[in-house]
């Protein structure tokens, strides 16, 4: 489950890394909305036989820093830079991110593609529709918050990741939440998650035209939040980026087809 951890300064911030042995390329891996650098275990795991693997929980997540404020796109795409310019990464950065992380790679590529050779986005992308996105915050910002139990916290990511493998919902329970005074609390910040989620609302489009990086879009085939439609106006307006769909997943396409995102990441960074 990436125990192997450790504390980074990011201009000023701490940040929970994990990061395997140097080698000549890195591939920084990031999270979705509400979850840490856990959940790339499958893959990281597989990928790790190739590459440096650099995984973070990103700022409001895990047991990274939980500022009032400051989870816009340019946050979160600023924290990656950072840690690319500390120089304790490989020459070669490519970057991986799903959802949230997604959208935090783009927009790192698109405002600073000097320091990123190649980036993979998985099921995230502009057009997201606004009723699509309002379940979305309904479901980050309605979130429990806290659980008596752990069975109690395994349950609940059941009923709401209906897809995931119960080896994901394990790894999600046990390094998303913390025991405290009234039970498992999740360690995700509940003010940095609404701030967040309202960020993501944000307009991709422009960012995604800028791109000038290798990049490899990806979606779950049954994905419920970048629809038919959105897939379809994100490949019209950047025809010329590859876009892959990834059968037997929904959103949670790195949980689901470790395998199938390994495949495709390795054919970015060769």
């Amino acid at each position: 489950m990436l125990k192997e951890s450790r504390h980074v300064d990011i201009g000023g911030l701490d940040f929970c890394v994990f990061m395997t042995p140097p080698a000549p390329v890195s591939v920084i891996l990031l999270h979705g909305v509400t979850a840490n650098l856990a959940i790339w275990t499958p893959v990281a795991s597989r990928l790790s036989r190739h590459v440096q693997v650099v995984a973070m929980d990103q700022r409001g997540h895990g047991r990274s820093a939980k500022p009032a404020c400051g989870y816009g796109a340019t946050d979160f795409a600023g924290d990656v830079a950072t840690l690319i310019e500390s120089g304790i990464l490989a020459s070669r950065v490519f970057v991986v991110g799903h959802s949230l992380g997604a959208r935090n790679a783009i927009e790192l590529a698109a405002q600073r593609p000097e320091l990123v050779e190649g980036v993979v986005a998985i099921d995230y992308t502009p057009f997201i529709e606004t009723e699509v996105m309002d379940a979305l915050d309904a479901r980050v910002t309605g979130a429990p918050s806290h659980f008596e139990t752990l069975e109690g916290v395994e349950d609940y990511l059941r009923a709401r990741y209906r897809r995931l493998p119960e080896d994901a919902i394990a790894i999600r329970a046990r390094t998303g939440f913390a025991k405290s005074e009234v039970g498992f609390r999740p360690l995700a910040s509940a003010s940095a998650m609404a701030q967040t989620v309202t960020g993501l609302r944000a307009d991709l489009a422009p960012a995604l035209q800028r791109l000038t990086v290798p990049t490899i879009l990806v979606r779950g085939a049954e994905s419920s939040l970048v629809s038919e439609d959105a897939w379809a106006r994100t490949q019209e307006l950047r025809p010329d980026i590859s876009a892959v769909e990834l059968a037997d997943a929904d959103h949670y396409v790195p949980e689901e087809v470790p395998d199938q995102v390994t495949s495709v990441i390795l054919g970015l960074t060769g």
